[in-house]
């Protein structure tokens, strides 16, 4: 996919002090917006299936975890 362009507002010291640094504020933003859509995506997943995972736990507190018998450690 290839890159677009967009707009973001940046505390003016921050964005002094990057330059400062070196920094390529293009390529931290474009990775720490990558990081939290990753996480809103998790977390998003996670209360989708809230229902079923919680049924899952319940299952292995009351039967134990399948095929138990068979680990080796």
């Amino acid at each position: 996919m290839g890159r677009i362009k967009v707009n973001l507002t940046v505390d003016a010291e921050v964005a002094e002090e990057a330059r400062a640094l070196g920094l390529n504020m293009s390529r931290l933003a474009e990775a720490a917006i990558a990081e939290a859509t990753k996480a809103e995506r998790n977390r998003l997943w996670r209360e989708e299936n809230r229902a079923a995972l919680e049924a899952y736990a319940e299952e292995v507190a009351r039967e134990g975890l399948a095929l138990a018998s068979y680990r080796t450690f």
